[in-house]
């Protein structure tokens, strides 16, 4: 590597590295020391000091007293300008849908071969919600908002759109009865409805409930969410 190619690829290195730091913390579930960060990046202490130094100076993370590391204020802020017309149009229908069927309720978007949680929200009085916090992930091909997601697409659009993920024959069911469920794909004991979310020159996504046990016909809770989609997406244009 020539010396004008390294002087190149060290700040994506940096880059990256920051990137995957936040990521740490924000799965991480208590804050973690620099040592602990550190080796879970892979880096030498030094290395994570001097980036965790350049993410507090940008209030990306905070320091507690003992010196334990986990993600600040910053982030906040960055997160509010994600899909924000769509948070602002899903916000009050989420909070709708979680106290009045005791579930908590979500948006998740399509991320390549992941589905991410964009924003949610829980039940005002139920302690049996399912917390999906903001920025979880898991793999577009399990649970019914990924299904809900490809449902949106004939199988030959999908085939276009993400090469090498399968169509789930749940996908094609979904596509003919409106809805898609799940039951234990993406956390033991646990169930999820949901309906494919338009988003005009955005990002497929899906409106969805997550429960551990439901009272409430499923179809019906999927009707509910359907309606709950259509508004957001009036509100869309």
């Amino acid at each position: 590597m020539t010396p004008n190619a390294s002087a190149q690829a060290s700040p994506s290195q940096t880059l990256s590295r920051g990137i995957r730091a936040l990521e740490i913390l924000a799965e991480a579930e208590r804050p973690l020391t620099i040592a602990e960060l550190a080796d879970a990046m892979g880096v030498h202490r030094s290395v994570a000091y001097r980036i965790l130094r350049t993410l507090e100076d940008h209030s990306l993370l905070v320091r507690d007293d003992g010196g334990r590391v986990q993600p600040g204020p910053g982030l906040a802020v960055l997160a509010r300008g994600v899909s924000r017309d769509l948070q602002s149009a899903a916000l009050p229908e989420l909070t709708q849908l979680a106290n009045s069927l005791s579930m908590s309720a979500f948006v998740a978007v399509w991320d390549r071969e992941e589905c991410v949680t964009l924003v949610t929200v829980d039940p005002r009085h139920s302690g049996a919600a399912v917390v999906q916090h903001p920025g979880s992930r898991h793999p577009i091909s399990a649970g019914a908002p990924g299904i809900a997601i490809q449902s949106a697409f004939p199988e030959h659009e999908w085939q276009d759109a993400a090469p090498g993920i399968p169509y789930r024959a749940e996908a094609a069911e979904a596509r003919r009865r409106g809805f898609a469920v799940s039951h234990d794909e993406v956390i033991a004991g646990v169930s999820s409805i949901a309906v494919p979310l338009g988003v005009p020159g955005g990002r497929p996504a899906a409106l969805a409930v997550v429960y551990i046990r439901a009272a409430q016909d499923p179809a019906e809770v999927a009707g509910t969410l359907a309606e709950a989609a259509r508004r957001i997406e009036a509100q869309l244009g």
